[in-house]
């Protein structure tokens, strides 16, 4: 059974929040997080500021998939999480 919408942005910030408070994630979260965005940037029901926001995460996923340090990565990208968070939480 498909999760609407909001679980959707629900569980988007719920790993972007983790990354963000324990500067560390696994690939099969940013593997979640890749298949979370493009549902949502697929949706008609989302507006363009949201799909702006959702591609760069989208790019933060592919990046930390592809990443050999993936808390670094994580690490470096802190205030782009605590943004995104911030974003979903308005259009959520």
């Amino acid at each position: 059974m498909p999760i609407n919408q909001q679980d959707q942005l629900n569980l988007l910030k719920d790993i972007l929040s983790n990354h963000q408070t324990d500067c560390c994630g696994s690939v099969s979260e940013c593997e979640q997080l890749e298949r979370l965005v493009k549902s949502l940037i697929s949706s008609p029901n989302v507006d363009q500021s949201a799909k702006a926001v959702l591609e760069e995460i989208y790019n933060y996923s592919q990046n930390g998939i592809n990443s050999s340090q993936l808390d670094n990565h994580i690490e470096m990208h802190q205030q782009e999480l605590s943004g995104w968070v911030d974003s979903i939480n308005q259009f959520s």
